[in-house]
């Protein structure tokens, strides 16, 4: 029993589904005004399990393919320590719940009859990697333009949590998050190459590890590191970096566009890994400065 909890635990990749879920908080926590703790853990529960529920149905979907490559071959499908059946009855219950949970964020702003704004971006996000992404990253490198949709949605599923309304602000922060995805995908894919071919995943931008994916590596990192800082420079609600925030998050978009600069300049596996590791410390800690420079100025007005 108890390891049979370890490979649904597997299936919902535990550990990305917190990050995603960690972005859709930080979005809640910059937009909401008047805080509500039912809606935060409503946000988070449902949340993950609706990102949850599209790892189950990607990894179903792939397992096959996951065979191949030594990243993914001891997951629980490949594994057959579960059986399809369980993970597809697991992956709906799991969404199903996910969605019901975001539905009782903001009800009375409903779209169709039943869903909330919050549930239908979970809903629309869920449906986008599992019915696009994901059939697409065997056909198409544009797999990864699509994948960052569904990447980006989190951050502004928390803004409509807190604020059942949309704007240039959350658009700022959907955008940020959008362009990020492209220097961290690319770097994984630099890294896991042949990996990935071996599976006929095609998920490297001109095919081969060269200029041209490290070339749009360092663009969208560029306009990741200008879009992040507009938020000093224009009237927002909700938003109003200080000047200590401001430079934070130049500094941090510095650092991060300097790193995929050093793989458009030395197309190399080890400055791949440095190009990875950078994006996921850019990510956390942008948002952090976001959060902290709004409820810092409240707490201290």
């Amino acid at each position: 029993m108890i390891s049979s909890i370890k490979y649904y635990f597997q299936l919902l990749k535990f550990r990305l589904s917190l990050t995603v879920v960690i972005s859709a908080t930080a979005g809640y926590l910059i937009g909401v005004e008047n805080f509500d703790y039912l809606e935060l853990v409503l946000l988070t529960l449902g949340g993950f399990l609706v990102t949850g529920s599209a790892n189950g149905f990607n990894q179903i979907l792939e397992k096959d393919y996951d065979k191949l490559m030594l990243r993914t071959m001891h997951r629980p499908l490949p594994q057959k320590k579960l059986t399809t059946l369980n993970a597809i009855i697991f992956s709906f219950v799991i969404g199903v719940l996910g969605l019901y949970l975001l539905s009782m964020i903001k009800p009375h702003g409903s779209f169709y009859g039943f869903l909330s704004k919050s549930s239908a971006f979970g809903l629309l996000s869920l449906m986008i990697y599992v019915l696009s992404y994901t059939p697409l990253k065997r056909m198409s490198t544009v797999s990864i333009f699509i994948g960052a949709i569904p990447g980006a949605i989190p951050v502004l599923l928390g803004w409509v949590a807190a604020t059942d309304d949309f704007g240039l602000a959350v658009g700022l922060l959907f955008a940020i998050q959008f362009l990020w995805q492209f220097p961290h995908f690319i770097s994984i894919s630099w890294i896991r190459d042949n990996e990935y071919k071996k599976a006929g995943f095609k998920m490297m931008y001109g095919e081969e590890k060269g200029r041209y994916p490290a070339a749009i590596a360092l663009i969208t990192s560029i306009l990741m590191t200008v879009v992040s800082v507009l938020p000093f420079f224009l009237e927002l609600n909700f938003i109003n970096l200080s000047v200590v925030s401001f430079i934070l998050i130049l500094v941090l978009g510095i650092w991060f566009t300097f790193n995929s600069y050093k793989l458009f300049k030395t197309p190399d596996d080890s400055i791949a890994k440095k190009l990875m590791i950078s994006s996921l410390v850019y990510l956390p800690f942008m948002q952090l400065i976001y959060v902290m420079d709004k409820w810092i100025i409240i707490w201290f007005l």
